[in-house]
C-alpha cells in the first residue's frame, strides 16, 4: 500500500463511510486532515529551522493562494498516486473542483506573493509569510444581464482543513477606542522533492481579528439585541473581506485598521519568537528581514519602532534598527496608486503610530536641509506634506532597499516617481523582475505539456531549473514533436471548453484560435482597447473588408472593484459586444466572445494552459510588471502586446519574430502627453469612429444607465482627474487591431504557429519566481538555504 492509498484509508476511517459514499466537502476535509497529520512533524521541524536562523517575513495584504488540495498533494508527489487511489475506491479525482478556491488576493500582487512562498520553500529558504485570514476573500462575481455583481465568496463555509488556529500566538492590537484580537491560522507552504528527501515547509501565516469580549450579555438581557453583538461586528469586520469600498471616510478608516492589524499583529509574533530564540531584541536586524510587498504594509516602519521603543531602545535605535530591517517592493508609477493616508485619519485612529511618523518625519527633513538638498527635492520626497502621509516616501527613507518589478519598471521608477529618491541613494534601488512557480503553473495546470518536456528532456529537472527547457527549443523544428504539442494545446482546449460550458452553461469551439485576456479589471489593462479591436474585425467582416478570418473564441476573464463604476461599465460592454455577436448568424462559426465569470486561480489554471494567443496590451509604462504573461507564455503561447513590464522582457528571451508587438513605446508616450488630441484622431479615422461610436449610437445598450456615454466622453474630452484618452486607447487601436489580424492569420499556419508557441514555452526559464526569490535572497535578504 502505497502513501497516498494510506492516507486515503485513514480519511475513510475518520469519516466512518467509505470515499465513494462522501460528498465532496467531507472527503477533502477528511483527506485533507490526513496530510496535515503526516506532514506536521516535518512541517514543525522546518519552523524551528527559519527562528534559529536568519529569516524572511514577506508582508503583504494579499495571498492569492487559489485551492490548496492538488497543489500541495502535487509538491508532495502525491498527486498521481491519489488520483489513482480515488479511481480505485469509485471517486472521480476531479471531485475536488468543487472545492472553493481560498481567494485572499485580487490579482497579480497576491498570485505572486503565492508564488513567492512556493519558491522560497522549494529552494528551502527561511522564508514565511504574514498577512490576513479574509472571511468572506474578495467576492463571487456573477452577471446580471451583462453587469457584474458580487456576492461572499465563503470559501470556509465546509472548513478550512489547510489551516491550523495557533491560539497561543494570539495578538492584541489597539487602535484608539478600540482592541481587538489577532489570532493566527497558518498554512503550510510546501517545496518540491529534492532527491529522497520530504520538501521543504514554509509557513503562511494569517490573521483572523475577533473581539475581546464575543458577546455583552446584559445588553442582550436588556433586549439591546444589536448592541450586545457590537463589538463582535466590529472587531470581525477588519478581516471580514478584501479591499472594502473605501469611497467613504468610514471605508478609508477599515482599510487602514486593516493594514495595521496584521502589520501589528505580525511585528509582535516576529519580536517574541526572535526574544525566546536569541534572548534580546539587539541582534533583530541581524537575524530578520521583513519585506514590504508595495505600501500597503509600510505602516509597519512606525509600528517597530513603537514596539522598540516600548522595549527600552532609544528612537535613534530604534529608527537605525527599522532602516535595517525593512525592504520595500514598489508595484507601480502611478502616483494615484502610491498609498497617501489623510493625516487626521491616521492620528485619530493610531496616535501614537502618527506622533513616531512625525519623528520619523523631521529626522529625515533635518537630514536633508543639513546636507544643503535643493527645495523642490526635499518637497518631493516629504513624508508629511499636505496634510497626508505619503506611504511610498516613508518606506524609502526608512527602508533598506526598494525594489521594481521588471527592468523597465525599476529604470522607470529611477527616472520618474521615484527620480529624487535614486538622486539621493542610488544604492537602495534594485531590480527584481517578477516571476511564477512552474509547479502550479505548469506541473500541476499541464501536465501534458509536464510530461512532453519529461519525455524530451528525460527527467522533471526543469520543475526545479525552469531554464532547462532552453535545451528542448530546437524541437521548433520537429515535426513529429511539435505534432505532439499541438495535441497537448488541442486537449487543453478541450478540457477548457467542457469547463466553461458547465460552469458558465456557455458552449465555445475548441477548434476555434483562443485569445485570452485575464486580469484585474482597470483602464490602463485597456480591456476597452480589446473590445474596440473585436468591433473593428466585426464591423470589417460585416462590410467584406476583412475576409478568411480564422474562427477565434475572445476570452476574457476578470473582476472589478466594487466601487470602480468605470470598469464595471466596460464589463457590461464587452457583455453586450458577446450577445449581439453571437445573434448575428453573418459571423456565427467565425467569432465569439465570452467573459467568463468568477475568474479565479482554479479559472486561471485551465485558461492559460489552453491559451493560443495572451493579450498583454497594457500602454506602455503603466503596467509594473505581469505574471500573466509569464504563465501564458510558458504553457506555449505568443503574446500580442505591447512594449510594456516584462513584455519586453518575454519578447528579447523568446524572439520578437515569435510574438506580435503593437503600440506606442514608453519614449512615444512622453512625447504625445500634451500634444495627443483622441478627437483629432476619431475623426481622422472611419475604423476607429465606427468601433468607438458604439458607446453612443446604439449598437449596444447600457440599458439607459449612461455608462456607456460615460467612457466614450471620458475617452474624448477627459475628466476632472485625467486627461482624454489617458491611456491612448485610440491611438494604438489601429496597429494593435492589424496586429492582432496578423497573429490570427498566422495561426491558419498551424505547424508554423505551434512552432514559435513552442518556442516561447522553452524561453521562459527566467520568469520562474525561482529565479526572483535567489536573486532576492542573495542581494536584498543575505539568507542562504537552511540545512
Amino acid at each position: 500500500m502505497n502513501k497516498a492509498e494510506q492516507l486515503l484509508r485513514q480519511a475513510e476511517a475518520s469519516m466512518g463511510i467509505p470515499a465513494h459514499s462522501a460528498d465532496a466537502q467531507t472527503l477533502h476535509g477528511a483527506l485533507s486532515a490526513a496530510v496535515m497529520l503526516d506532514i506536521l512533524p516535518h512541517w514543525n521541524a522546518c519552523r524551528q529551522q527559519h527562528l534559529s536562523t536568519r529569516r524572511v517575513c514577506y508582508f503583504s495584504m494579499e495571498f492569492l493562494v487559489g485551492r490548496a488540495v492538488y497543489n500541495n498533494l502535487c509538491c508532495l508527489g502525491l498527486l498521481g498516486d491519489t488520483e489513482r487511489a480515488l479511481e480505485q475506491a469509485g471517486v472521480r479525482p476531479a471531485v475536488f473542483e468543487e472545492i472553493e478556491d481560498a481567494a485572499l488576493g485580487n490579482g497579480g500582487l497576491g498570485r505572486l506573493a503565492a508564488c513567492f512562498l512556493d519558491s522560497a520553500a522549494a529552494l528551502s529558504l527561511p522564508v514565511d509569510g504574514y498577512g490576513i485570514r479574509y472571511r468572506y476573500g474578495l467576492f463571487r462575481q456573477d452577471f446580471a444581464d451583462g453587469r457584474q455583481t458580487e456576492a461572499p465568496d465563503d470559501w470556509t463555509a465546509f472548513g478550512d482543513p489547510w489551516s491550523i488556529r495557533c491560539e497561543a500566538d494570539a495578538v492584541t492590537v489597539r487602535f484608539r477606542g478600540q482592541t481587538v484580537r489577532a489570532v493566527p491560522y497558518d498554512m503550510p507552504v510546501i517545496g518540491w522533492p529534492d532527491g529522497g528527501k520530504a520538501p521543504h515547509i514554509g509557513t503562511l501565516r494569517l490573521w483572523q481579528a475577533e473581539p475581546v469580549q464575543t458577546f455583552d450579555f446584559e445588553k442582550f438581557n436588556a433586549q439591546q439585541y444589536l448592541e450586545a453583538a457590537a463589538e463582535s461586528i466590529s472587531a470581525e469586520d477588519i478581516s471580514r473581506c478584501l479591499y472594502p469600498n473605501d469611497d467613504t471616510r468610514a471605508g478609508k478608516a477599515l482599510r487602514l485598521r486593516q493594514q495595521y492589524f496584521f502589520c501589528a499583529a505580525s511585528l509582535a509574533d516576529c519580536l517574541k519568537k526572535h526574544k525566546a530564540v536569541f534572548g534580546t531584541l539587539d541582534s533583530l536586524a541581524e537575524h530578520l528581514a521583513v519585506q514590504l510587498n508595495d505600501t500597503h504594509p509600510v505602516i509597519s516602519i512606525p509600528e517597530l519602532i513603537r514596539l522598540l521603543m516600548q522595549e527600552g531602545y532609544s528612537f535613534a535605535e530604534a529608527l537605525a534598527t527599522a532602516k535595517q530591517v525593512f525592504s520595500y517592493t514598489n508595484h507601480t508609477i502611478m502616483q494615484e496608486a502610491l498609498e497617501k493616508w489623510d493625516c487626521d485619519l491616521v492620528e485619530e485612529l493610531l496616535p501614537e503610530i502618527y506622533a513616531i511618523i512625525l519623528q520619523i518625519s523631521e529626522q529625515f527633513l533635518e537630514e536633508l536641509y543639513a546636507k544643503g538638498h535643493p527645495e523642490a527635492d526635499i518637497a518631493a520626497m516629504r513624508i508629511v506634506k499636505n496634510g497626508q502621509v505619503h506611504m511610498a516616501n516613508l518606506a524609502m527613507y526608512a527602508g533598506r532597499y526598494v525594489n521594481g518589478v521588471a527592468e523597465i519598471h525599476t529604470e522607470l521608477l529611477k527616472s520618474t516617481v521615484l527620480k529624487e529618491w535614486y538622486a539621493l541613494a542610488p544604492e537602495k534601488f534594485q531590480n527584481k523582475t517578477n516571476g511564477i512557480t512552474q509547479r502550479r503553473w505548469l506541473a500541476l495546470c499541464n501536465p501534458e505539456l509536464t510530461a512532453l518536456f519529461r519525455q524530451l528532456s528525460g527527467s522533471d529537472a526543469f520543475l526545479t531549473d525552469l531554464t532547462k527547457l532552453s535545451a528542448l527549443s530546437h524541437f521548433a523544428d520537429d515535426p513529429a514533436v511539435l505534432s505532439q504539442f499541438r495535441a497537448v494545446k488541442q486537449q487543453k482546449k478541450q478540457q477548457l471548453a467542457d469547463f466553461v460550458q458547465r460552469h458558465d452553461g456557455i458552449r465555445i469551439d475548441p477548434s476555434f484560435c483562443f485569445d485570452i485576456q485575464i486580469k484585474r479589471l482597470h483602464e490602463y489593462k485597456r480591456q476597452l482597447l480589446n473590445a474596440f479591436s473585436i468591433l473593428w474585425i466585426y464591423f470589417g467582416i460585416k462590410d467584406g473588408s476583412i475576409r478568411d478570418f480564422t474562427p477565434t473564441v475572445f476570452l476574457f476573464g476578470a473582476k472589478s472593484a466594487p466601487g470602480y463604476r468605470r470598469a464595471k461599465a466596460i464589463i457590461k460592454f464587452i457583455n453586450e459586444i458577446a450577445k449581439m455577436i453571437d445573434a448575428d448568424p453573418d459571423v456565427r462559426g467565425l467569432m465569439q466572445v465570452v467573459f467568463v465569470k468568477n475568474y479565479n486561480v482554479s479559472y486561471a489554471e485551465k485558461l492559460v494552459a489552453a491559451c493560443d494567443i495572451s493579450e498583454q496590451i497594457s500602454t506602455a509604462g503603466t503596467e509594473a510588471s505581469g505574471t500573466g504573461n509569464m504563465k501564458m507564455m510558458l504553457n506555449g503561447a505568443v503574446t500580442l502586446g505591447t512594449l510594456d513590464g516584462a513584455n519586453i522582457e518575454i519578447v528579447n528571451a523568446a524572439g520578437r519574430e515569435n510574438n506580435y508587438i503593437f503600440g506606442a513605446a514608453v519614449e512615444e508616450i512622453a512625447a504625445l502627453k500634451g500634444n495627443y488630441c483622441p478627437r483629432a484622431v476619431l475623426a481622422g479615422d472611419p475604423r476607429i469612429a465606427r468601433a468607438v461610436k458604439t458607446l453612443i449610437d446604439g449598437t449596444v445598450s447600457d440599458g439607459g444607465t449612461g455608462e456607456f456615454r460615460e467612457l466614450y466622453f471620458a475617452l474624448l474630452d477627459g475628466a476632472s482627474w485625467h486627461q482624454p484618452d489617458h491611456y491612448f486607447l485610440l491611438r494604438d487601436l489601429p496597429d494593435y487591431a492589424e496586429t492582432k489580424l496578423r497573429a490570427l492569420a498566422d495561426y491558419r499556419d498551424a505547424a508554423a504557429f505551434a512552432a514559435k508557441q513552442w518556442r516561447n514555452a522553452c524561453a521562459a526559464g527566467p520568469f520562474s519566481s525561482d529565479r526572483t526569490i535567489r536573486q532576492y535572497a542573495a542581494e536584498c535578504w543575505h539568507i542562504t538555504p537552511v540545512v
